[in-house]
């Protein structure tokens, strides 16, 4: 979901001018147009869990053939862990732990562009700890949580394994976005939303909101939605019922909760929704937002979160101090658009 034009046409026609309107529309297809592409590369490690069988190791090694192939199109930089052939030698060079450890070592700590953490296969979880089951020496949460630490970047966390959601809590906080396969740790069944959102990741088809990019919370709501299905259409009792978090606050966010991308229901306490950050992530994005650099979509994300603080306060505000207040701030992503500052 790219938020800024739906959200931004929303407003402009039904509470702004007309001529204020062709402003801001001939500001934005004026930048585009001229705008000089500059390519900022996200990084995105796939770490692929023991496979145990034959088949869940092919599997495996299918989904990560979907993200590398998503990576591909984003020009993202990647790196696998858990698929190459050397760890069966007495003596490998390194376990999967540790090559996972260094893959996210040698990531800048800081900057704007995100950080993509995508593990695939098998977790388990019991009273002390919650795991990811690599070959080898498995990394349980608590380790992961201490690797993310140094890290002020915008940070993505796939868990699409089993028993995921105890992952959920520990994880979560102010910038990241955390997608979780389970609801539970008790959901220990093998699961199948990590190969779904594999391959909604950079498809077309789950552009929601048909604005020519796919979000991650387009992602994540398709494959929650495929994922349904399949017990569904092969009768089965659904074990595994995926979770958002992106609010920092932890108790993520079930898909049944939206209506297309739009937040249908909301906690009794008040607090920011998951979905938000989300719905401004892309992996693979649009032409027009490779016209934007990194700094430029951070700004432009902000002022959109604080255009949609500011529609959660309408109802308490005047008419003309929200058109005010929210005047103010599409000129400001205008001016970003148009390349000023």
């Amino acid at each position: 979901m790219r938020s800024g034009h739906p959200l931004l046409a929303g407003f402009l026609a039904s509470k702004l001018s007309h001529c204020f309107r062709v402003l801001i529309s001939a500001l934005f297809f004026a930048a585009f147009a001229c705008a000089e592409e500059k390519v900022e590369r996200a990084s995105v490690i796939i770490a692929v869990s023991a496979g145990g069988e034959e088949e869940y190791a092919d599997t495996f090694a299918k989904w990560t053939a979907d993200w590398q192939r998503a990576c591909d199109a984003a020009n993202a930089k990647a790196v696998t862990v858990g698929l190459d052939k050397n760890v069966g030698d007495a003596k490998p060079a390194q376990s999967d732990r540790e090559r996972l450890k260094a893959a996210l070592d040698a990531e800048p700590r800081e900057g704007v562009v995100e950080l993509w953490l995508v593990l695939l296969g098998h977790g388990t979880a019991d009273a002390k700890e919650a795991k990811f089951n690599l070959r080898g020496d498995d990394v349980s949460v608590s380790e992961i949580v201490e690797w993310l630490k140094p890290f002020e970047r915008p940070v993505v966390v796939v868990c699409g394994f089993s028993a995921s959601g105890a992952w959920l809590k520990p994880l979560a906080a102010p910038g990241r976005v955390i997608v979780a396969a389970t609801k539970s740790a008790s959901e220990n069944n093998y699961s199948r939303f990590g190969g779904y959102l594999s391959q909604a990741i950079a498809d077309s088809a789950a552009d929601i909101d048909k604005d020519g990019e796919t979000s991650l919370l387009e992602a994540w709501l398709t494959a929650a939605r495929r994922t349904a299905e399949f017990y569904k259409e092969e009768g089965r009792i659904a074990t595994e019922h995926s979770l958002l978090d992106d609010n920092g606050d932890g108790l993520g966010t079930p898909p049944d909760w939206f209506s297309g991308v739009r937040l249908a229901k909301k906690g009794k306490d008040g607090t920011v929704p998951d979905g938000l950050r989300a719905a401004q992530i892309h992996l693979v994005r649009s032409a027009a937002e490779r016209a934007l650099t990194a700094e430029q979509r951070a700004q432009r994300d902000v002022l959109e979160r604080d255009i949609s603080a500011l529609r959660a306060r309408k109802a308490e505000m005047k008419e003309d101090d929200y058109l005010r207040e929210l005047e103010a701030l599409l000129l400001k992503i205008a001016r970003i658009y148009r390349g000023g500052s």
